[in-house]
């Protein structure tokens, strides 16, 4: 049998440092001699190629625009890979792999998002594992099929639903969790994979690759004193056309009769309001309390148990996709891609 074939595509981030011990800073790696830098890939059993961009991007300026270029690339190569593995850096991977995992639509080949905490070249690097095991996960197959075929994010021995993922601790190595919904393999002796959590193998259909997101959204965190002014301005603003309201416990808000009514002429103007909780873990559930039945009866979307990060790039996808007014609250309301209940 052939070897599987995987695309390394690096995006920036920590991962793609190496220390340059005679000045002691930071410096990209140069990928092309990845294997000579790691000799421990060459005992994989696959052939791995790399891409990497022109310019390394801080993942705190990773943005719609390019989370369209790493689908391009990714489509553009679907045919040539048996799986892809993307690095990047961790402060916005759990939004990136949300991202993707949305614009893919069909996707039947596994799309791995690795990164980490320390550059590769760090004696107590936590890169080293992260790629190698990213990689062996992408090139996972299994009666001729891929074993995963949805966008995943490894980290620190688990890989999980990407669009389930948060970012938790910006110092542990364990930086990521996914508190909604169970990790898909765990990275020990051997590699455990929990069948029952993985997206269900659908009819083979195309990839198709999305091209459009709509920026024009907004996220509002709820707290205690929070005045006219300051939802006014975000209300307000220019071309808004999605606002991810991030409520207390399960769904939560405020009853005041002056922020019920600014939400309410918000929708009525054709913004979409999107109920998501403030909590890590857990769901809204409108009607439940009092204190979300009246959000229920406006019509705002539930957001379920999506995460935050999901929650946006969902709705910059809706809205670049022309998904109509009235049929974006069902579509938000339905798991697309296993992001939410």
């Amino acid at each position: 049998m052939d070897k599987r074939s995987i695309l390394l595509i690096y995006t920036g981030g920590t991962i793609g440092m190496m220390k340059d011990y005679s000045s002691g800073a930071l410096k990209a790696f140069d990928f092309s001699q990845l294997q000579k830098n790691i000799p421990e890939l060459n005992q994989l059993d696959c052939t791995i190629s790399s891409f990497s961009f022109d310019y390394p991007i801080d993942s705190s300026n990773m943005n719609p625009g390019h989370w369209i270029a790493i689908s391009d690339i990714i489509a553009d190569k679907y045919h040539e890979y048996d799986g892809f593995v993307v690095l990047h850096g961790s402060d916005t991977m759990s939004y990136t792999a949300s991202a993707l995992s949305f614009l893919l639509e069909n996707l039947s080949k596994p799309v791995i998002l690795t990164g980490s905490q320390l550059p590769i070249g760090d004696l107590r690097t936590d890169a080293k594992e992260n790629l190698i095991t990213a990689i062996q996960i992408a090139a996972l197959y299994e009666k001729g099929k891929p074993v995963i075929q949805e966008v995943g994010l490894y980290f620190e021995y688990k890989l999980y639903r990407g669009n389930r993922t948060t970012k938790i601790n910006a110092e542990h190595f364990q930086a990521f969790a996914s508190l909604n919904y169970p990790h898909l393999i765990e990275s020990g002796v051997h590699l455990s994979v929990f069948k029952e959590y993985l997206l269900p193998q659908k009819r083979k259909l195309p990839l198709k690759s999305h091209k459009n997101m709509d920026d024009n959204v907004a996220i509002l965190k709820i707290f205690p004193g929070i005045n006219e002014n300051i939802i006014d301005a975000i209300l307000n603003a220019k071309n808004l056309k999605a606002l991810i309201l991030e409520t207390y416990g399960s769904g939560n808000a405020p009853m005041e009769e002056w922020f019920l009514k600014k939400l309410n002429n918000a929708i009525n103007k054709g913004i979409h309001i999107i109920n998501v909780t403030q909590c890590s873990g857990g769901a809204v559930m409108m009607g439940h309390y009092e204190t979300s039945s009246r959000l229920k009866k406006m019509q705002v979307v539930n957001g379920k148990d999506i995460t935050t990060e999901a929650a946006i790039t969902k709705a910059m996808y809706l809205l670049g996709s022309g998904v109509s007014h009235d049929l974006f609250k069902t579509v938000f309301e339905t798991s697309l891609r296993g992001e939410m209940l």
